[in-house]
């Protein structure tokens, strides 16, 4: 059921007081003082809950959004589960435009909260799909009247909320902050966060962790099978970040990285979270010492990888076969 304007604020400011203030987790390390910001946390998940609150939350504030919108979104799942749960409240139609990459369970979570799910299958220039999928939300909107598109790859508000929260969350939380390690993709977090933090500690190092495969950072296009990182673009977020240091990972890093988080330290993580916390180690053994802080940030849990990252199975055929041709 629609609400007006002024139920979905109403509906907002509950939200509100769900999304942020995520806890900080001293990890056990000999070498440093490891740190782990739990974006799981986060009233819907995942750290994605932080720029789909917040873009709305605008979109509503400017009237860009009424009770009839219809929201469309290419996400390939944390982004799209997020703005599914927050439109679902609001009662606003939200349609997310996916592919085959998506975990099973994350599919599954959308199609059970959108009646309309959009799953492109072509393939686009660069082996990926994010390409195809962003070609289908600009044809619906040509095609239908009052759509919102909140265009995580373009939309300011994306990296501004992470400059207002999540940035703002980890400058208060420490007195000093060597390294900041986190995986990238849409590079709204990397930038937003980065700007900020700086602002506090000008001398903190950004690490910044993508796959192979990702075009990114200038490296050719690949197809992967892991989702939640990485991009077959690069968005304008990148020329605002403050990054200086880069770390490209495979595919078979990224996966012990999850596994050695879930044994060595008992976190149940992401994929993206499993990347970081693989940098973070690199960069301790690199530079440790056991005065310095270092902070990776795990974007969500390990409930969506159950069936890929975690299991074996899955691994031997696309991770561990390096001349089988991913998908």
């Amino acid at each position: 059921m629609a609400h007006s304007k002024r139920e979905m604020q109403q509906q907002l400011q509950k939200v509100s007081k769900m999304i942020g203030n995520t806890p900080v987790l001293k990890l056990d390390s000999v070498d440093a003082g490891l740190y782990v910001k739990l974006e799981q946390y986060n009233a819907f998940g995942s750290i994605k809950d932080r720029p789909a609150f917040y873009v709305i939350s605008k979109a509503l504030q400017r009237g860009d959004i009424d009770e009839n919108t219809i929201i469309v979104e290419s996400s390939s799942g944390n982004y799209a589960i997020a703005l599914a749960r927050i439109c679902k409240l609001l009662g606003l139609t939200f349609i997310p435009v996916i592919d085959p990459n998506i975990t099973s369970e994350k599919e599954h979570v959308l199609r059970l909260l959108c009646d309309d799910v959009h799953k492109v299958t072509e393939l686009d220039e660069t082996g990926g799909y994010l390409l195809s999928r962003l070609k289908a939300v600009q044809e619906y909107k040509l095609n239908n009247d009052n759509v919102f598109h909140p265009n995580q790859y373009g939309n300011e508000d994306n990296y501004q909320a992470y400059y207002h929260g999540l940035g703002v969350e980890i400058s208060e939380r420490f007195d000093r902050l060597d390294y900041l390690v986190m995986s990238v993709s849409t590079g709204g977090s990397v930038a937003g966060i980065s700007l900020r933090v700086k602002e506090k500690f000008p001398n903190v190092k950004i690490v910044a962790v993508d796959v192979e495969g990702s075009v990114i950072f200038g490296g050719g296009p690949k197809k992967r099978k892991i989702t939640g990182m990485g991009a077959s673009l690069r968005t304008p977020f990148f020329d605002n970040a403050l990054i200086d240091e880069i770390m490209i990972l495979s595919q078979e890093e990224i996966v012990n990285g999850c596994h050695a988080l879930l044994k060595k330290q008992g976190l149940f993580s992401g994929a993206s979270s499993g990347a970081a916390y693989y940098a973070a180690q690199e960069k301790i053994r690199q530079v440790g010492n056991p005065d310095m802080n270092i902070l990776f940030i795990a974007p969500d849990s390990g409930d969506a990888y159950v069936n890929n990252v975690y299991n074996e199975v899955w691994i031997e055929k696309y991770i561990n076969q390096p001349k089988y041709e991913i998908a």
